[in-house]
């Protein structure tokens, strides 16, 4: 980098100097033409040179004449020719009555007068031509003309050497000093890489974030798109002919939830982790994280994770100790049915023993026949099975509503979300009760197709004060010191509003409490 900005500058210098030394050549040579013009304008005016030009022996009035001006003036030559081009003056008297040579003459015989630069006896020179016109100023008679030879390259550079030389050293040490300067500046800005080093880890790392399994968005402290790899484009439908702009502004990017975006980028914490965001009909999960240079805010990464992707996943997490715990309440609940009917035929009760088993069997029949029929949705079906055992183990009575039925999964949805919504609700309906004498009731009804979805969980429990119902749905808030709690309504209520949906809770204290959640895709679409 230090070699490169010297050399810039060290080129630099040497064009200047070469341009300055043509400039002052150009200067010298209009001042040299005016100052030749003078004077040929004065020996054209001179009444001898008039009276004796084009007459014979005329050069003997007029070389006296045009040598003393010469040396007087300091001018190379002083030439002076009739309308044959016959010399009458010239400082080499041999050229004396010789014909003017210099092919740039022609003009001057036609009383035009003008500043030549031509090559003649001397070598190269300034030459002026003036008209010498008779006395009454009507006939033209000779011309008049001034030389000053133009000094050499080499002259002006012998002339002027240890000026430029000193100039151009001056210049080499200031650039030196300059681009050690920018060298030291541009190494600290650049964490002392050199530029290649630069390039080749920009290049790294745009191939790592190409290569990476989820969307990557980097904006400007404005916004702007800076980066966007090949996954963030597909999930967008982002198509570069699209767009001819240089700069692309995010809300072009998320035209339908910019007013999202903008809530989560404003947002005062430095990260905003996996947060719903539904586009085109798929659910992504979102994280904002806010990007410092030297302390300074410059910007925003998004990155973008496709919730279909990593629906196996999210089933583990939030449907997984749902289910343990269901089985173990089915374990719990049919070992004290084996141990009734063990003691029924102990007692030689084989009539009473029998009915129980069909009883209980029965009844289990009609519930998953119900389930099969109407919960096309396994994962659902097994969850509310799970409940009742539950339910059944906490002395609850939990009613599966028979108007329920889903058809198909609401468009974005997938069953680890339905799972969340319906585990997280029923179990905190369940957690409603705190006396065991009351009959305890709770009804859950689930209807859902392609475009709706309706949850309702209703129990007769203690009610949700007024304090508690405001935060309810606030991440980690909970009435219960259980570390890990507070999570998960907070993630009901985000996964709903993520997809446009509704979430309305009515309750009353001692009475109970009605959550309904509905969501209508058609409505939200039209």
């Amino acid at each position: 980098m230090l070699l490169m900005s010297f050399v810039i500058v060290s080129i630099s210098i040497v064009t200047s100097g070469w341009i300055m030394v043509d400039s002052f050549s150009n200067v010298l040579e209009k001042e040299l033409g005016e100052r030749a013009m003078a004077i040929a304008r004065t020996v054209a005016q001179m009444p001898d040179v008039k009276n004796n030009v084009g007459k014979p022996d005329g050069e003997k009035v007029i070389q006296p004449i045009a040598e003393r001006t010469r040396v007087a003036t300091n001018v190379n030559y002083i030439v002076v020719f009739d309308m044959n081009r016959i010399r009458y003056s010239h400082p080499s008297e041999d050229l004396i009555g010789k014909t003017f040579v210099g092919g740039d003459e022609s003009a001057s015989l036609a009383e035009h007068e003008y500043t030549s630069k031509a090559k003649g006896t001397l070598g190269y020179s300034i030459r002026s031509f003036v008209p010498v016109m008779d006395d009454e100023g009507v006939k033209q008679v000779g011309v008049a003309v001034v030389g000053i030879l133009m000094p050499t390259f080499q002259a002006l550079m012998d002339n002027y050497r240890d000026k430029i030389l000193l100039s151009l050293l001056w210049g080499l040490l200031i650039g030196l000093a300059g681009s050690l300067f920018l060298a030291h500046h541009i190494k600290k800005q650049t964490m002392d890489m050199e530029p290649y080093e630069i390039a080749k880890l920009v290049e790294e790392r745009s191939a790592v974030m190409q290569a990476m399994e989820m969307g990557i968005i980097s904006i400007d402290e404005e916004h702007d798109v800076t980066f966007m790899n090949r996954l963030a484009k597909q999930f967008l439908r982002f198509s570069e002919k699209d767009y001819t702009k240089e700069k692309i502004h995010l809300s072009e990017v998320f035209p339908s939830i910019w007013d999202t975006i903008v809530i989560l980028l404003k947002d005062e914490n430095q990260q905003n982790i996996n947060r719903n965001i539904v586009l085109y009909n798929n659910t992504y999960l979102m994280s904002f994280y806010k990007i410092f240079v030297h302390g300074k805010l410059a910007g925003s990464l998004i990155t973008m994770t496709d919730r279909t992707e990593a629906n196996h996943l999210a089933e583990e997490l939030t449907g997984v100790k749902t289910f343990v715990d269901s089985l173990r309440a089915q374990n719990h609940e049919y070992m004290n049915k084996l141990h009734s009917i063990a003691g029924l035929i102990q007692l030689d009760r084989t009539e009473d023993a029998l009915d129980y088993i069909i009883e209980e069997t029965t009844n289990e029949e009609n519930i998953i026949q119900f389930l099969k029929e109407n919960i096309k949705d396994h994962s659902v079906s097994g969850l509310l099975l799970g409940k009742k055992s539950r339910a059944r183990e906490l002395n609850i009575h939990f009613h599966i509503n028979r108007d329920s039925y889903l058809h198909h999964l609401i468009d974005g949805f997938s069953s680890g979300d339905l799972i969340t919504i319906l585990g997280n609700l029923i179990e905190n309906s369940f957690e409603a009760f705190s006396t065991q004498e009351d009959i305890h009731e709770v009804d859950c009804l689930i209807q859902g197709n392609e475009s709706n979805l309706l949850i309702c969980v209703k129990d007769n429990g203690n009610g949700i004060p007024e304090d508690v119902l405001a935060g309810m749905f606030t991440y980690g808030f909970s009435t219960k010191s259980k570390e890990g709690r507070g999570i998960g309504l907070a993630l009901v209520d985000h996964i709903v509003k993520s997809h446009g949906g509704k979430v309305e809770v009515t309750t009353e204290v001692g009475i109970g409490t009605e959550i309904r959640i509905s969501v209508d895709r058609a409505m939200k679409n039209d």
